[in-house]
C-alpha cells in the first residue's frame, strides 16, 4: 500500500520567506513555506499545504479578489498561476530576474508586478477581462532610480501607488486619464516601506523604513477623474511567421506566440508615460496635486528601548482605518489614522517582524518572523491569539508516531519537543526543558508519556496529557545520549551514551537507575525493544560494528553479539519482533533473525540512495554516492517492507524478503538548498575554478569560504554564509499503516495513500462488478451484495451498500461475514467514519462486527483496530465540544423564555437553577427512570485531576 502513498501534508515549518495573504473571506492565512505553499484554515483550525513546488523558495504570492487564482514567483523570478479551486498550477512564465513585489488590482482585470525598478501592468485572466491567455502585458511604467519595494491600487483600479527604495513615491494611471496626471511624493529620508491609498479617496497615506509616516491630501476625488480621451498605444500583437491563409495554427503556438511576445515587451526599457506632463506652465495650473497633511515619526517609541531600530512591514485596513507597523525588534503597533493615536502595542519576540497583514475585517492581524519562522494571527480587540505556531528554528532531527498514529513528536537541533496532531497538522505543545540538541524520541505504548533523549546528559518523560516534564533521568557520571527508547509495557526506560560506549536502563515509576550494561567499545547510536507484551528483548547498534542483543529482565550480563561488518548506523525491529533490521555504514540493510541471529538476507542499497554535489564540494556527485548510507529505517506496518533514508533527497522502498526496491520518493526539488543538483552549473565556473571555492577577502577580514573539514555532517553552523543541505533526517510509518512521515530538511513531509486513484481489488473474478451489486440490493441480498463491494475495494459503492442495509439486519449481514473480509469491512468502517454524518448508523455496524468476529483470534489485525480508535476518538471530541456550548446555549435561551413567561403573568414556577442535567444528550434507561451519564461534577472532578 505505501507505494500508492503521495505528498500529503507539510508539519514543522510555518513559514519561511515573502509576504503573507488573506483569504478574500478573511479566515485563512496563505503562507509561503519554502518551495511550498501552506493554507492556514483558522476557522476550522486546520492546515493544508498543496501539492505543487517550485524549483527555488517563494518570495511573493499574491490572490486575486475573488480568491480563485494565486500568482507565486520565486527568488529567480519563475512565476506560477495556481488555480486555487483545483490546486494546479495553469501557467507558469520566468521573468528577467526575481521580483520585488506583485498585486491584484481590486476589480480582478490587472496584476501589477515590480522587476527592479519597473513595474508591468498584465491582464489577469478571467471572465472580467475577457483574456484566458495569462501574462498578457497591458502597461509598463518606470517606477524610479531604484528598486520598487511596494505596489498598492486605488479603490476603483485606476490607479497605482509606486514606493520605490529611492524614498520617493509614484502615482501612476493604467490608462490614459483626463484631470490626471503622472505624481512624484518626495520627503522621505529613507526607503519606503508602505504606501497605502484611502478608502474610496486618493489620499495617500506613505511610511518609510526609519519609521516616518506621511500623510497625503489629493486635490481631486476619484470621481473628478474622466476617462480616456486620448488613443492610447495599444500593446503589440504578437507576429506571426505562418502565412494569413493559413488554418493550421494549433492554441500552443499561439500561446506561445503571446508568451514570447511579452518577454519581449519586458525587456525593453518602459515607454513614455500618457499621463506624464512636462510642460512647467501646465503643471502649475493642473488641478491635479498632492497636499502633505502631517509627518509622523512613528519609531520613535519602539527607539526607547533599541536606538537603531528599523520599521520593517506595515500594513493599513481601509474598512477601520486602522495603520499596524512591525519594527526589528520584534514589538508591533497599530495606530488610528487620520489623528495617529497609538490604540495597541505588543511586542511579540526578539527577531525582526518581517511581515503584518489584517484581514478584511480589521479584527485580525497576522505577523510572521523570518529568522525563527513564527506565524501568528493576533485579534488586537480581545487581545487573544487566534493562532501561533513555530516550527523548529534549527533542523529537526528525530520523529515517532503515537500508538493510534493522532500525534507526532518531534525533536530539533534547537532542543525542543513539539508535539503535532496529524489531522489539524498544528502544534499544540511544546516542550522547552532540554538544554541541547534532541537526539531520540519515542510514546509509550499507551500513548501517556513520551520520552527524549539529549545531548545535555538527560532523558526526559512528558507527560501527553498534562504537558509537563514529570521524570529526568541522568547517568552517575556526565554522559551525551545519542538514542532512547520505551518497553512495550512502558515501564522501562533504555539510552545509548554517545561518549561513554554504555547502556543506561531506568524504571519508569521511580526513575532510578537500575542497570548500567557495558559491552559495546563505540558510541551507541541506536536501541530498540522488542514490539512484543511477551518479550523484553532489546536490541543496540553501535560503531564498533557490532549488534547485540540483551535480555533487559533475565539476566543483563548475557547477550548476543553479531558481526555487521561496518559501522552500525541505526536498527529497528519488525513488528511481530522476530527480525531486526540494521542499516550500516557500508550502504546495506541486513535483516537478522532474533533468536538464532543468523542472517536472513542483505538488501544492497548504495547505488539506489544516490547523492548531490555540494556548492564546495571538490568531488563529483558519483564519488559523494560511493560514500553514502542509510542513517534511518523503519518497518511497514505489516513488516513487508522497509523505508529507508539518508543524505539524500531520497527515500526508499524496500521488500524485505524479495530484497529489491519498490519505490522511489524524492521529497523535494527545492534547488535553493545545496546538494540536488549532480553536477556544477557552468555559470557558477570561471577561470579559476568553481567560483564557490573562490576567496574574495576585504580589508582587514579573513577568507568568506568555508572549506568544510572531512565527517562534518551538520555543517558548519558559525560560517558567515551557511547553505542548508538536502537530507532525511528520520522517517517513521504511522502505526496505521495509512501514512508515513520524513523529517527533513524542509520539514515534516507526510505522505499519505490515495485511494480514489487506485483501483486496488480483492479476489476479483468475472461475476463480480458494480452492476451485479446494484442487483442484489435489488433483491435484498445484503451480504451478497456487500461481500461483492469488499472485492471491488470502491469505497462510494462500499458505502452505498452498507447505508442501503436496514438497521435491524446489520448484526444479522455482520453474522454472516467470513473472517477474511470482516477485516476489509472494518477498515471501510474506520474511512467511512471520518466524513459520514450518520455516526451512529456506523456506530453500530461497528459494535456489531466487534462482537460477532472480536472474540477470534487473527481476525482483526492491529492496524485496523487503531484506525477504528482513532477516528471515534476524534468524532468523541467533537461532538463533546458540539454538546457542551449547545447545553449552555439551551439553558440561556430556556432561561429567556421563563423571564419572558414571567414579564407576561405567566404561570410563575420557580426555575431550577442546577438544570445542566435536564439538557444532557447522553442518557441511560433504569427501571423507567432517565438517570444522566455524565453529570457535571464528574466533569470538574475530572479536570481537577
Amino acid at each position: 500500500l505505501s507505494l500508492f502513498s503521495q505528498f500529503s501534508n507539510l508539519l514543522g515549518t510555518i513559514y519561511r520567506n515573502g509576504n503573507l495573504l488573506f483569504t478574500p473571506d478573511g479566515n485563512s492565512v496563505i503562507s509561503p513555506v519554502g518551495n511550498r505553499i501552506t493554507v492556514y484554515d483558522l476557522k476550522n483550525n486546520k492546515s493544508r499545504t498543496l501539492s505543487l513546488e517550485s524549483w527555488y523558495n517563494y518570495t511573493n504570492i499574491a490572490l486575486s479578489p475573488d480568491g480563485s487564482l494565486l500568482l507565486a514567483v520565486n527568488e529567480q523570478g519563475a512565476a506560477q498561476l495556481i488555480s486555487m479551486v483545483s490546486c494546479t498550477v495553469i501557467h507558469r512564465h520566468k521573468f528577467r530576474t526575481g521580483i520585488q513585489c506583485l498585486s491584484f488590482s481590486p476589480n480582478g482585470k490587472y496584476f501589477a508586478v515590480a522587476v527592479q525598478n519597473v513595474v508591468l501592468i498584465f491582464l489577469a485572466p478571467g471572465e472580467i477581462t475577457g483574456e484566458y491567455n495569462p501574462f498578457v502585458l497591458r502597461r509598463r511604467f518606470l517606477g524610479g532610480y531604484d528598486d520598487v519595494t511596494w505596489l498598492d491600487w486605488s479603490s476603483d483600479s485606476r490607479l497605482l501607488a509606486i514606493g520605490c527604495r529611492d524614498s520617493s513615491t509614484k502615482i501612476c494611471a493604467v490608462n490614459f486619464t483626463t484631470n490626471f496626471r503622472t505624481y512624484n511624493l518626495s520627503g522621505h529620508t529613507d526607503a519606503i516601506v508602505s504606501c497605502f491609498f484611502e478608502g474610496n479617496s486618493l489620499d495617500l497615506n506613505t511610511i518609510s523604513r526609519n519609521g516616518q509616516l506621511c500623510l497625503w491630501e489629493c486635490s481631486l476625488a476619484p470621481s473628478d477623474l474622466g476617462d480616456a480621451s486620448k488613443p492610447e498605444v495599444a500593446p503589440l500583437e504578437p507576429k506571426r511567421e505562418k502565412k494569413e491563409d493559413s488554418d493550421n495554427d494549433s492554441e500552443d503556438d499561439v500561446e506561445d506566440a503571446v508568451e514570447n511576445q511579452a518577454a519581449k515587451e519586458e525587456a525593453t526599457p518602459a515607454t513614455e508615460d500618457q499621463n506624464e506632463v512636462k510642460d512647467e506652465a501646465v503643471r502649475k495650473k493642473h488641478p491635479f496635486f498632492y497636499k502633505k497633511l502631517a509627518r509622523h515619526y512613528l519609531a520613535d517609541e519602539p527607539r526607547k528601548e533599541q536606538r537603531d531600530a528599523q520599521l520593517t512591514a506595515a500594513n493599513y485596513n481601509q474598512r477601520t482605518k486602522i495603520l499596524v507597523v512591525a519594527f526589528s525588534t520584534g514589538a508591533f503597533y497599530l495606530y488610528e489614522l487620520p489623528d495617529v493615536n497609538m490604540i495597541h502595542s505588543l511586542s511579540i519576540s526578539e527577531y525582526p517582524i518581517s511581515a503584518a497583514l489584517f484581514n478584511c475585517t480589521g479584527d485580525w492581524v497576522a505577523l510572521a518572523s523570518r529568522e525563527i519562522g513564527q506565524l501568528l494571527v493576533w485579534e488586537w480587540q480581545s487581545e487573544q491569539y487566534i493562532m501561533k505556531q513555530q516550527g523548529h528554528s534549527s533542523e529537526m532531527t528525530c520523529i515517532a508516531y503515537s500508538a493510534d498514529g493522532q500525534f507526532i513528536a518531534t525533536g530539533g537541533e534547537d532542543s525542543k519537543v513539539k508535539l503535532w496532531n496529524t489531522q489539524s497538522s498544528f502544534c499544540f505543545v511544546t516542550f522547552s526543558e532540554h538544554t541541547s540538541g534532541v537526539t531520540g524520541i519515542q510514546f509509550s505504548r499507551n500513548k501517556k508519556f513520551l520520552v527524549s533523549s539529549s545531548l545535555d546528559g538527560t532523558v526526559r518523560a512528558f507527560d501527553v496529557n498534562r504537558y509537563r516534564n514529570f521524570r529526568t533521568f541522568t547517568s552517575p557520571s556526565p554522559a551525551q545520549f545519542a538514542c532512547v527508547a520505551v518497553d512495550h509495557s512502558g515501564e522501562l526506560v533504555v539510552a545509548g551514551g554517545q561518549d561513554v560506549f554504555d547502556i543506561f536502563l531506568w524504571s519508569v515509576k521511580t526513575g532510578k537507575l537500575l542497570e548500567i550494561i557495558s559491552g559495546h567499545e563505540g558510541p551507541v547510536v541506536s536501541v530498540a525493544f522488542a514490539p512484543v507484551a511477551t518479550s523484553s528483548t532489546l536490541v543496540s547498534g553501535s560503531w564498533d560494528k557490532t549488534v547485540k542483543i540483551w535480555n533487559c529482565l533475565e539476566s543483563n550480563s548475557e547477550h548476543e553479539t553479531i558481526d555487521a561488518v561496518s559501522d552500525v548506523t541505526n536498527v529497528t525491529f519488525s513488528p511481530s519482533g522476530e527480525e531486526i533490521a540494521v542499516a550500516t555504514l557500508s550502504g546495506n540493510i541486513t535483516i537478522f533473525d532474533v533468536k538464532s541471529a543468523g542472517q536472513v538476507t542483505t538488501i544492497e542499497g548504495r547505488n539506489d540512495l544516490g547523492s548531490g554535489r555540494l556548492e564546495t564540494d571538490m568531488v563529483t556527485a558519483k564519488k559523494n554516492a560511493q560514500a553514502n548510507y542509510f542513517s534511518t529505517i523503519e518497518y511497514s506496518a505489516d513488516g513487508e517492507c522497509i523505508l529507508a533514508a539518508g543524505k539524500s533527497p531520497n527515500i526508499c522502498i524496500y521488500h524485505v524478503r524479495e530484497a529489491i526496491l519498490l519505490k522511489k520518493f524524492q521529497i523535494t526539488q527545492n534547488h535553493s538548498l545545496d546538494g540536488l543538483n549532480d553536477f556544477i552549473s557552468r555559470k557558477h565556473m570561471s577561470t579559476f575554478g568553481n567560483m564557490a571555492l573562490v576567496e574574495e577577502r576585504e580589508e582587514l577580514e579573513g577568507g568568506k569560504v568555508a572549506l568544510r573539514l572531512p565527517g562534518v555532517r551538520s555543517g558548519d553552523m558559525s560560517s558567515r554564509r551557511f547553505h542548508q543541505e538536502v537530507r532525511v533526517f528520520s522517517v517513521k510509518f504511522s502505526p496505521t499503516g495509512q501514512a508515513f512521515a520524513a523529517a527533513g530538511t524542509e520539514g515534516l513531509c507526510i505522505y499519505a495513500l490515495d485511494k480514489g486513484v487506485v483501483f486496488d481489488p480483492f479476489d476479483l473474478s468475472l461475476e463480480v462488478t458494480p452492476k451485479a451489486a446494484h442487483e442484489a440490493l435489488k433483491k435484498l441480498e445484503y451480504t451478497k451484495a456487500l461481500v461483492m463491494s469488499l472485492k471491488l475495494n470502491e469505497p462510494n459503492l462500499i458505502a452505498l451498500v452498507l447505508e442501503r442495509v436496514p438497521y435491524r439486519d446489520i448484526e444479522l449481514v455482520c453474522a454472516d461475514l467470513s473472517p477474511e473480509f470482516a477485516q476489509r469491512l472494518l477498515q471501510q468502517l474506520a474511512r467511512q467514519l471520518q466524513a459520514t454524518p450518520h455516526i451512529e448508523f456506523y456506530l453500530q455496524w461497528s459494535c456489531c462486527l466487534l462482537t460477532k468476529h472480536g472474540n477470534m483470534d487473527g481476525v482483526f489485525q492491529h492496524t485496523g483496530l487503531l484506525a477504528l480508535h482513532e477516528v471515534l476518538s476524534r468524532k468523541y471530541e467533537m461532538l463533546n465540544k458540539i454538546c457542551d456550548f449547545n447545553k449552555y446555549t439551551l439553558k440561556v435561551l430556556l432561561d429567556r423564555a421563563d423571564k419572558q413567561e414571567a414579564q407576561n403573568g405567566g404561570s410563575n414556577q420557580d426555575i431550577n437553577e442546577d438544570s445542566d442535567e435536564e439538557l444532557m444528550l447522553i442518557r441511560t434507561q433504569d427501571d423507567g427512570a432517565s438517570q444522566t451519564q455524565f453529570s457535571d461534577e464528574e466533569e470538574s472532578d475530572s479536570e481537577s485531576e
